[in-house]
């Protein structure tokens, strides 16, 4: 056995497999059936897990999700992609990232039951969180789906609760081209017999019938659970024991649904939670690059990694809320609808700092980003990185503007390197 240090591994898995994505479960499911042969790892219960697939949303649910459970004493897996500073985020035992060591174990061990078998980077990191989650035996594990639902690696797990937070246009490429497609491949999480926690209230043609085709246990958000409008708000939710309100839940960061979609996803698996517990967890929640607030050189920054018009539309609704005006630090990836993001945010955009995605090889060419803003008569400028549209949108604000950074995890986490970098040195 080789021995390589997490950062060689991680280089070795982006650069091994032919393509980047490769949709479909026969070979990350049959890696992971001699990975429960050899480890004896069927000889104990598995933890309780949920699954959670969705266009927009699924990190929120998850984070509160998460915050609910250590509140209340559980022991928890959470894994979810991608991340921002560190691999390490993407697997988390009872709110803390793994270490380097126990990430490398467990990708020893994948690669000793591969033989022959070529695993995506995402398959290897699914398949590592699994091995370590069924070898400490948290309470629950909460799994973020990382492309549709019936052909994502998440998927080899029969989940005893799955969770589908909204339908919206992304990764057509992959997922089809109408919220149709997408929505029947998102739904293939779902198991027969078992609850689904639908948050889509806006379902496309013949939904209904496609949950039904599932067999699932489908509760859905404005008809069997819901929560009440405003800030403070209450969510009405459906337990074992009947209906049930927890009031006094405070927006925050993150919306009112998908708080409200983490405590029904907890109740339907049958667990009990404390109502005070509940609302304390909630009310303190936060998550990295969800209209996360900084400040930097005098000026608040507000990060968010809306990338794709449904999720532009609501950081737009958001920030009408708010003082402006607002400076743009945005770029995307080539699989993104820039268009309809900017269509989204052009509202409430004073002028925009664009710049081309330098740690991915499937960004957006710059020219393209900026070409696309002129011919939609907004007002903008290219640099030549991320960092440097982000430094030229501070120099050339006032004390009245904002900065937002938005349009993909790469862009946000670029600004927060940057800024944590300098935080760090003083």
């Amino acid at each position: 056995m080789t021995d390589r240090s997490l950062a060689e591994w991680l280089d070795l898995l982006e650069s091994r497999h032919p393509s980047e994505i490769e949709l479909g479960l026969h070979r990350v499911n049959e890696v992971w059936q001699r990975l429960q042969a050899a480890h004896g790892l069927k000889q104990h219960k598995a933890p309780l897990a949920i699954t959670v697939a969705g266009t927009n949303g699924k990190g929120s649910c998850l984070a509160c999700m998460q915050a609910l459970l250590l509140e209340q004493g559980y022991s928890v897996g959470l894994f979810t992609s991608p991340h921002f500073m560190r691999y390490n985020e993407r697997i988390c035992l009872n709110g803390d990232p793994v270490a380097d060591s126990s990430i490398v174990s467990a990708f020893e061990q994948i690669e000793m039951q591969c033989q022959g078998i070529s695993l995506t980077y995402f398959e290897f990191g699914t398949l590592a969180a699994l091995l370590i989650f069924y070898q400490t035996r948290p309470d629950i594990m909460l799994l973020e789906v990382g492309l549709g639902g019936r052909l994502d690696a998440i998927n080899i797990i029969d989940a005893d609760v799955a969770v589908l937070t909204s339908i919206a246009l992304d990764h057509q490429e992959w997922l089809g081209d109408t919220r149709e497609q997408i929505a029947r491949e998102k739904l293939g999480i779902a198991r027969r017999d078992r609850p689904l926690i639908i948050g889509e209230q806006d379902h496309p043609s013949g939904f209904k019938q496609m949950v039904a085709e599932t067999g699932a246990k489908a509760l859905y958000a404005g008809i069997d659970f819901a929560h009440t409008e405003g800030d403070p708000f209450t969510a009405q939710l459906v337990s074992t024991s009947g209906l049930l309100q927890i009031e006094a839940l405070q927006q925050s960061s993150l919306l009112a649904i998908n708080k409200t979609l983490a405590l029904q996803a907890l109740y339907a698996a049958g667990l009990s939670l404390d109502t005070d517990l509940s609302r304390d967890a909630l009310n303190r929640v936060v998550l990295m690059g969800r209209r996360q607030r900084l400040n930097y050189k005098g000026l608040e920054i507000i990060l968010d990694v809306a990338h794709n018009p449904a999720a532009a539309r609501a950081l737009a609704e958001y920030l009408h809320n708010e003082e402006g005006p607002f400076l743009a630090v945005a770029s995307v990836l080539g699989d993104k609808d820039w268009s309809g993001i900017v269509a989204e945010m052009s509202s409430v955009i004073e002028h925009w700092h664009i710049a081309e995605i330098s740690d991915s090889s499937r960004a957006s060419k710059g020219q393209y980003l900026l070409e696309l803003l002129y011919n939609s008569s907004h007002s903008g400028d290219l640099y030549e990185s991320i960092q440097q549209a982000f430094l030229e949108a501070v120099n050339g604000a006032t004390e009245s503007h904002k900065v937002v950074v938005f349009g993909s995890f790469h862009t946000v986490a670029l600004v927060l390197d940057l800024i944590l970098a300098e935080v760090n040195s003083e």
